[in-house]
């Protein structure tokens, strides 16, 4: 049981204005989401001028280090390319260390089991792949293994996207859903690993009749996002016609599944899921772009290039993303907050149920 919707909001209004005053101004944070216009020689010339940072070793990663995925790191990082350069080399780190490519389905098949995320079996209209999460339909407790898990989901449907399209869209139900499934250590490590791991992966996120408290946790997060994030959220209930619209420009309706507006019967089957994510797992067996052999060697050349980034430093590459490390420090405080008001929550009904005892 959890203090009334009244109560929630009011206690995170309180904890908007408390935020608000502290590391940065959210003018500040919204002065971040000005993005510079480049051209196609200008782009080029900044993803040279990575690999000139990266060195060698970015040649060992013709997939994490090829021109669109380089891209990437530059538009999380407004076009600077030293913060950049010194994202990509951690992504490369962290790939030699958790070895995203070897989770195999056995390693996560408990995770599974209930459908809380799951890759559907269609694409939208604009060839993105399709996460399905249901985070009412939570199973297991250990960090470790929920992240596990979504990152598996994440290289698979990374892997099925059609050619030249990198992003994805997130489905997400909330069926089932009460603030007591949202646990503010998986939510955290959640956004350290997508934003600092798979920087501009997403493409839209649809909240699919999200219940009211959820409408007052996102007036509490929706501050310290950038502009362009929140604005790829978008929220959709089955009784309103007008938000349905959004669900038949995105996808087929004949292969949408019933559950989300669409005309498919089709429902998640832990069996049929399992079968297909092991098919798909033999054609991905050859796509890591660093083999075991080469790891040492590797990590050796990313600490070399580790201090030629820290040494360059031009005006051209430090300008317009002064709020970059602030605003990450700004959400990840934020969850921090939400932490304290669920355990203020807890604790008042606590004391009432001692009371009433």
């Amino acid at each position: 049981m959890f203090c009334n919707e009244n109560r929630v909001f009011e206690s995170q209004v309180a904890v908007i204005s408390l935020e608000s005053g502290r590391n940065m101004s959210f003018k500040k944070l919204r002065a971040s989401d000005v993005r510079k216009a480049l051209s196609s020689e200008e782009e080029q010339a900044k993803i040279n001028e990575i690999r000139k940072l990266i060195g060698p070793v970015a040649n060992k990663f013709p997939t994490l280090c090829s021109d669109a995925s380089i891209l990437r790191f530059l538009r999380a990082r407004n076009w600077n390319t030293k913060k950049a350069s010194k994202m990509l080399k951690e992504s490369l780190k962290w790939w030699l260390e958790y070895k995203p490519e070897k989770i195999r389905w056995e390693d996560i098949a408990h995770e599974a089991e209930t459908g809380k995320i799951y890759r559907a079996n269609y694409l939208d209209k604009f060839g993105r792949s399709v996460l399905v999460m249901r985070p009412g339909f939570q199973n297991t407790q250990a960090v470790e293994g929920q992240i596990k898990y979504l990152v598996y989901c994440m290289e698979n449907a990374i892997w099925n996207l059609n050619p030249g399209q990198e992003q994805m869209v997130w489905l997400i139900d909330f069926q089932g859903w009460n603030m007591g499934c949202l646990s503010v250590k998986v939510t955290r490590e959640t956004a350290r690993v997508l934003q600092d791991r798979y920087p501009e992966r997403l493409g839209l996120a649809i909240l699919y009749n999200p219940p009211k408290v959820f409408e007052s946790f996102w007036l509490l997060v929706k501050p310290f996002l950038e502009h362009k994030t929140y604005k790829k959220v978008k929220f959709v209930y089955s009784d309103q016609p007008q938000s349905l619209k959004i669900m038949e420009a995105l996808f087929e309706m004949d292969k949408l599944e019933s559950a989300f507006g669409g005309k498919s019967t089709e429902n998640f089957s832990y069996q049929a899921y399992a079968k297909r994510m092991k098919e798909e797992e033999k054609k991905m067996c050859d796509a890591s772009d660093a083999s075991n052999s080469d790891q040492m060697s590797v990590m050796s050349e990313l600490q070399q290039s580790e201090s030629s980034i820290s040494d360059v430093g031009s005006n051209a590459s430090d300008e317009g993303d002064s709020t970059c490390n602030d605003e990450t420090i700004s959400n990840l405080d934020c969850l921090d907050a939400i932490e304290h008001l669920q355990l203020d929550c807890r604790k008042e009904n606590d004391d009432k149920n001692t009371v009433k005892n």
